[in-house]
């Protein structure tokens, strides 16, 4: 397996885990609506990725993996969640770490697919996005790319680096982590200097 699949496995079962520990704070936190939130948080960016370059059979249907990575996701938030809950900015860790490597995912893909640089990158970012604003429109909040802080653009920036390592030449696996290591890097340090995109209206 290659690099990048596996780290699309992790993104994946780090999305999963994402999606479910955030119904924590709902009235039902039933079994049905932690595993739905995660299995639409996990597979949201991706299909509609798929969907707009008529890429079919969608990713998680041609490869039965996806979905056990979903499930083992499930699992692991259902049986360590008094310790993940307890960990600081828990839930801010795996979807950064998701959306990182869900851009890339996204990007390369889209390239595979013969679309122009630009296009790839913009769907590098809804590969990654997405997922996250289905998981907050479930959870009835306000969509994550609608707040304050960084995050589509840390994305976009990602996929940039990404799309300029390989025209330059990068080793597809250097490539891979680096630009994934971008997304993280601005999305850390976003949150710890309070960084925000500036205002549309003044």
């Amino acid at each position: 397996m290659s690099i990048q699949y596996i780290l699309e496995i992790i993104g994946t079962f780090a999305f999963a885990i994402s999606g479910a520990l955030s119904v924590k704070d709902q009235k039902h936190q039933d079994w049905f609506g932690a595993s739905f939130t995660a299995f639409l948080c996990s597979i949201g960016g991706g299909t509609m990725r798929d969907v707009l370059l008529d890429s079919y059979p969608l990713v998680w249907i041609s490869d039965i993996t996806i979905l056990y990575a979903i499930i083992a996701g499930i699992l692991t938030t259902f049986i360590f969640y008094k310790y993940l809950i307890g960990l600081r900015r828990t839930l801010f860790l795996f979807d950064t770490f998701g959306i990182a490597l869900f851009t890339i995912v996204g990007t390369e893909k889209a390239l595979h697919l013969g679309v122009r640089p630009e296009i790839a990158a913009i769907m590098g970012v809804f590969t990654a996005i997405m997922g996250g604003v289905v998981r907050d429109m479930m959870n009835n909040e306000i969509p994550i790319i609608y707040r304050k802080e960084v995050y589509a653009t840390a994305c976009l920036a990602g996929a940039v680096s990404y799309l300029v390592l390989d025209r330059a030449g990068a080793e597809r696996n250097v490539a891979f982590i680096a630009a994934s290591l971008v997304i993280i890097a601005i999305r850390i340090l976003a949150v710890r200097y309070e960084w925000s995109v500036p205002r549309f209206f003044r």
